[in-house]
This record gives structure tokens, C-alpha cells and sequence, in this order.
């Protein structure tokens, strides 16, 4: 072979599960470490799954205390963990959580269908170092706080939905992916009210990524992720149209909407002018003749 010939594309790249195996992480922790720009990735140039540069793992690899650091940069804990982490009892922590004060970097189901929130480790410990949240780990709660919580209030959902935003627009590649990745959190309803064109929508959904992997599409794991994973709040609500909307007008003054090539019609055939019937007199006159040519 000769040393000028490139390498075949896919050389200079791999997939997911062969850079998570070379970085020696678990998939879950190697999706999360894409999802918080600790990993680069590159589109598949096949319009695949994207994938990671060879450059990016040797990077990596070659990274100050590899690979314990990398893994310790994207360890994630439950509520249980994330209070002892922070010191403070688990009901406190789920306080803390429901308040926003801490926000979950991801999520999953258990066996009881049950959302089990979960924390970047390093977020709760410089949380619990600041010495302006001193009196959110030992003080009495507010009374009006307290109020809050008891109606339900609970900001987890919308605060993951806000981190979970950012991760898609990190990975979008240009305006409709842009857009695309605002409308993911929005019911379809509101963003056909945005979207009102259907050859523009239907090419805005190509862009639109769905919700987190929970359970067999139409299943009840399923349809609990999506109410999580759309926004319901209505001044969530209000932004995310808003930013949709001038998303999408960024993305038409960039490249249109496909739209369906409009045939032309075939000419219609020139139709033969009809012929005159014959008249019965004439077939009779024409008749007479022919007998009288006979004799």
C-alpha cells in the first residue's frame, strides 16, 4: 500500500461502544461525558451514528491522570449517595433538588417505573464547599419555602429538560438542527402553532431528536419519559416558541424547507375534427348510381 493513499474514513474514527471500551468507561458514563462535551464527536460521514475521532481518544488518553480522572469527571449518584456526598439527610437533598438548588444531570426508570434522579458527584461537592449554601445544609427551612413544597413544587423535571437543551444544541451541526433540538422539547401541538407551513414542519421533525431510550416505544416507561422530557410549564413554554420561532426563521433564510417538484401537465391530444354525416339522401343518390353503372 502505497504511504500516500488516505485512510478509509472510518479508519480515522470509531464507534461509540469501541471508544467507550478504549476509554474504559461504561456506556451510560461515556454518553454522559459526550452529553457534557468531555468527549468530541464527528458525523459519520455515511449520515450515521456520529462517532469519535482517533485524534480525540489519543487526546484523551493521554490526559493527566487517565483514566481515573475522566471517570471520576462523569460519576453520577442518586438521592441516597448525593446526601452523603453533601451531608445532609436524604430528605434534605430531595428538598434541595425539588427547589433547583441542585440539578440532576440525568435520569432513569426502575423496576417500579419510578424516577430515579441522578447528580454529577463534582457539582454536589463544590455545592456543599460554598460557603453561601451553608445555611441550605443546616438551617431550618422558610416557612413560604415550605409552603412551596408541600403544593408540589418540584423543578427537576424542568431543570433537567434545560441541561438535557443544551446538550442538543452542543451536537447541533446548523440552524435546522437548532431548531430541531427546541422543538424536542415541546408538545407537537405547540410546534405546529410555530410551524404552521406542513412541508417546513414535516422537515423540521426530521431534525427533532426523541426523547431519552426508556422502555418499548407506546409503553407506559415511554410515555412517562415524554411528559418528562416536555416542557409544562408556562413560561418554559414561552421561551422555548420563542426561541423556536426566531430558530426557524434563521433556518428558512438559510436553507428552505424541501418542497415537492410540481410536474407540469401533459398536453392534451389535438382531437380529429368529427366528419359531416352523410345525409340519408345522399347514401340513396350514391346508391342509384351504382346500380345504374352496373347495367
Amino acid at each position: 500500500m502505497s504511504r500516500n493513499t488516505a485512510a478509509p474514513p472510518h479508519a480515522l474514527s470509531c464507534a461509540y461502544s469501541r471508544a467507550a471500551r478504549e476509554l474504559g468507561l461504561k456506556r451510560s458514563q461515556f454518553e454522559l461525558a459526550v452529553n457534557l462535551g468531555r468527549i468530541r464527536t464527528v458525523p459519520d460521514e455515511g449520515g450515521g451514528d456520529r462517532r469519535v475521532a482517533r485524534t480525540e481518544i489519543e487526546r484523551l488518553r493521554a490526559a493527566p491522570g487517565f483514566p481515573d480522572a475522566l471517570t471520576k469527571s462523569v460519576e453520577a449518584v442518586g438521592t441516597t449517595e448525593g446526601a452523603a456526598v453533601v451531608q445532609v439527610p436524604p430528605s434534605r437533598f430531595t428538598r434541595l433538588a425539588r427547589l433547583g438548588l441542585v440539578v440532576p444531570v440525568t435520569f432513569y426508570l426502575n423496576r417500579y417505573r419510578a424516577v430515579v434522579w441522578l447528580y454529577l458527584t463534582d457539582e454536589l461537592r463544590q455545592f456543599a464547599a460554598d460557603k453561601d449554601n451553608a445555611p441550605l445544609l443546616t438551617g431550618r427551612t422558610p416557612e413560604g419555602v415550605r409552603d412551596q413544597l408541600a403544593a408540589g413544587l418540584d423543578l427537576r423535571p424542568r431543570n433537567w429538560r434545560g441541561r438535557h437543551l443544551g446538550f442538543l444544541l452542543r451536537q447541533a451541526e446548523g440552524p435546522w438542527q437548532r431548531a430541531g433540538a427546541l422543538a424536542a422539547l415541546l408538545d407537537p401541538v405547540q410546534v405546529a402553532e410555530i410551524a404552521t407551513d406542513p412541508y417546513e414542519r414535516s422537515h423540521l421533525n426530521r431534525f427533532r431528536p426523541g426523547p431519552p431510550a426508556h422502555g418499548t416505544p407506546g409503553s407506559p416507561a415511554a410515555h412517562l419519559v415524554e411528559r418528562i422530557t416536555t416542557a409544562d410549564d408556562p413560561d418554559e413554554i414561552a421561551w422555548l416558541r420563542s426561541d423556536l420561532a426566531h430558530a426557524l426563521e434563521e433556518a428558512r433564510s438559510h436553507q428552505p424547507a424541501p418542497r415537492p417538484t410540481v410536474k407540469p401537465a401533459p398536453p392534451r391530444p389535438i382531437a380529429e375534427p368529427e366528419r359531416p354525416a352523410r345525409t340519408e339522401r345522399a347514401r340513396s343518390g350514391l346508391l342509384g348510381w351504382l346500380r345504374r353503372s352496373s347495367v
